[in-house]
């Protein structure tokens, strides 16, 4: 029982020079949009249920403790029980383990949701880390359960699982098996818990706090981060530049700390994976992922192959609208020139993502509407909010939360499809309960990219200009070589500076050398990498929070582009399958879970499939040149 925030929720999806984030220069009014409702949960940070939830919890574990710990072995493999009887026992203990994980993911996920719309008040930032700090010291009272489950033969445990009181956590119990080989003795693994709170967390802490507290001047103006990032995709090109110029300028000012937080990171992973066994700087996220090497390294070669003729090809094809041979970095993402984008109001948003998901599914579309009748929904834009966009799950006996700053752009409804997307999947995941319902990083983004192309085909069929159409197509497109060839991109960068730093320190100038080696790489010859985008790298809460984390977009929106082909070649009776796929949530391997609809994640061909996808819309925006 590991409590992490990373653990609870999908983190933002950023690109450099991109996030969605307040404010946006125009006349669109986010001050009713609306907020979230806490009652299911608690009804402030004072709230003396917080206390009795804590308190209980505390009573379950010491109970859980003198039961079992020290004499699963006995309890387990004794004979003087039979199987049948033995397998009671487990089944029985899994199902407290269980509901202790509900009740404590419940506090943990109320402190970062309170924390998140507030991110820079000080007795919400306290809150967040005094609720941290004693869930880490009540979940390292339970490290043993896993520890000492692991120690009992493989075809003890095996035999127990064959019987019915079992069925349902088989999978989870199987998935314990798979850390054998990386578990520590007890001691050690309490150490580690312990200490996270002060090493990598604190560490992470003190990035997210800095990032939060930079301010980036442009003109008579203080701007945050995510303000600075908001008018990098301005429809002027001279206030992208201003934007762009004072965001690196701020990044270089703090060069010296990202550098040093990078680095110990860096090697706080390398010490962990050194005790623990891991021989690639990836192994430890792929094996969360409960995904091969094999796997990622035929997603990481097909996307790099592809290079030339999405990235590379696209950016070719914007420079030429833009009149220039070449984009600078800060037009990259900006709005095609002479193009009139109108706000679309959050109800309008609301009814066309209803609409899209209930031609697909009317239970997806009833699902989708508890989120906007219920207070499940956080999508107004003020001072000090989380920047980005996210979906919480929760814990199973509650539901999930959508976290949007919605700022009427076509953009955001994307934004808002694609979180109510993962909003839908929690939803029915929260059936496994909470040991299986959190799904492995690389189906995670399954639901939300799937929602999205729904909503994007759904409102490109309805535009009637070319100029729409077009404007459309190239956003689409731009999202979606931000998912897929920039998130390969960002892992290619992190793998490069986990290796460098087995060999030593890193210097900013190396970071830098890594970024600009890989952003090269991958945005091609015609885009320009201005002075000052070396220091681009030092804000991607990624690569600080969770190592390796953004190869999961590019696995999620190709695994999409290809389950969306298989629904257009055969519409009839893929919502079932689809919905089975979302249920399962971390109860089944992604092999078991592609094979109805055909789909083998570990032969390149199914990669090449889904970046044909991106293809095809770059093929369908140059046949509307000239219209």
């Amino acid at each position: 029982m590991r409590y992490t925030i990373d653990s609870f929720l999908d983190l933002p999806k950023f690109d450099t020079e991109t996030a969605t984030a307040p404010p946006k220069v125009g006349t669109f009014d986010a001050s009713s949009l609306p907020e979230w409702d806490f009652t299911g949960l608690y009804n402030g940070m004072d709230d003396p249920k917080i206390e009795q939830d804590f308190s209980q919890a505390a009573k379950d574990i010491d109970k859980f403790e003198k039961t079992y710990k020290g004499q699963l072995d006995g309890l387990l493999t004794s004979n003087q029980q039979n199987a049948a009887q033995r397998a009671e026992i487990l089944a029985t203990a899994v199902l407290q383990y269980e509901a202790m994980s509900d009740l404590l993911g419940g506090i943990i996920s109320y402190a970062y949701l309170v924390y998140a719309q507030l991110a820079t008040n000080p007795e919400r930032i306290k809150f967040l880390g005094d609720v941290q700090e004693r869930l880490t010291e009540l979940g390292t009272k339970t490290l043993f359960f896993e520890l000492e489950l692991n120690r009992i033969e493989t075809a003890k445990i095996d035999e127990l699982l064959t019987f019915d009181c079992l069925l349902h956590h088989a999978p989870w119990l199987k998935d314990i098996r798979r850390e054998k080989p990386h578990q520590l003795s007890d001691e050690l693994e309490q150490l580690f818990a312990e200490k996270s709170v002060t090493a990598a967390g604190s560490w992470t802490r003190l990035f997210e706090e800095t990032m939060a507290s930079l301010q980036f001047k442009l003109d008579d103006q203080d701007l945050t981060l995510s303000q600075v990032l908001n008018l990098i995709t301005s429809p002027d090109g001279a206030t992208r530049k201003k934007a762009a110029t004072s965001l690196s300028d701020v990044l270089a000012k703090n060069k010296r700390l990202f550098t040093h937080v990078t680095n110990v990171l860096a090697k706080d992973k390398a010490i962990s994976d050194k005790w623990r066994g891991f021989e690639d700087v990836a192994a430890s996220r792929h094996l969360a992922n409960r995904v091969e090497p094999a796997v990622v390294d035929a997603l990481e070669a097909s996307v790099r192959k592809a290079y030339p003729k999405l990235s590379h090809r696209y950016y070719a094809l914007k420079a030429k609208w833009f009149g220039v041979e070449k984009l600078d970095q800060w037009d990259r993402n900006a709005p095609l020139p002479n193009v009139e984008t109108p706000d679309i109001s959050y109800q309008d948003a609301c009814d066309i993502i209803l609409e899209a998901y209930a031609e697909f599914s009317p239970e997806m579309a009833d699902i989708t509407a508890k989120f906007f009748d219920n207070g499940w929904i956080d999508a107004r834009s003020r001072e000090g909010k989380a920047a980005g966009a996210f979906a919480h799950p929760t814990v199973p006996s509650q539901h999930p939360y959508v976290m949007v700053n919605y700022l009427g752009r076509t953009r955001d409804v994307m934004t808002l499809a694609h979180e109510l997307g993962h909003g839908v999947h929690q939803y029915l995941a929260n059936q496994q309960g909470a040991l299986m319902a959190p799904t492995p990083l690389t189906l995670a983004e399954t639901a939300s990219v799937f929602g999205e192309m729904l909503t994007f085909r759904s409102m490109l069929k309805k535009t009637r200009s070319a100029t729409e159409k077009r404007s459309m197509l190239a956003s689409k497109i731009e999202d979606m070589l931000n998912t897929v060839v920039r998130q390969i991109c960002f892992y290619s960068f992190e793998r490069k500076v986990h290796l460098a730093r087995k060999d030593g320190e890193l210097t900013t100038e190396q970071l830098g050398e890594f970024w600009l080696e890989v952003s090269a790489e991958s945005l091609g010859p015609s885009v320009i990498l201005n002075e000052g985008y070396e220091h681009y790298w030092s804000y991607i809460p990624h690569f600080i929070r969770s190592p390796f984390y953004v190869y999961a977009y590019a696995f999620g929106d190709c695994l999409v582009n290809s389950l969306y082909a298989c629904y257009l070649a055969e519409p009839d009776g893929f919502a079932d399958k689809y919905f089975d796929l979302l249920k399962a949530g971390g109860s089944q391997h992604h092999s078991e879970l592609l094979a109805p609809f055909g789909l083998d994640a570990s032969d390149e061909v199914f990669w090449d499939m889904g970046l044909e996808a991106i293809s095809v819309l770059i093929d369908e925006l140059e046949a509307l040149e000239g219209q």
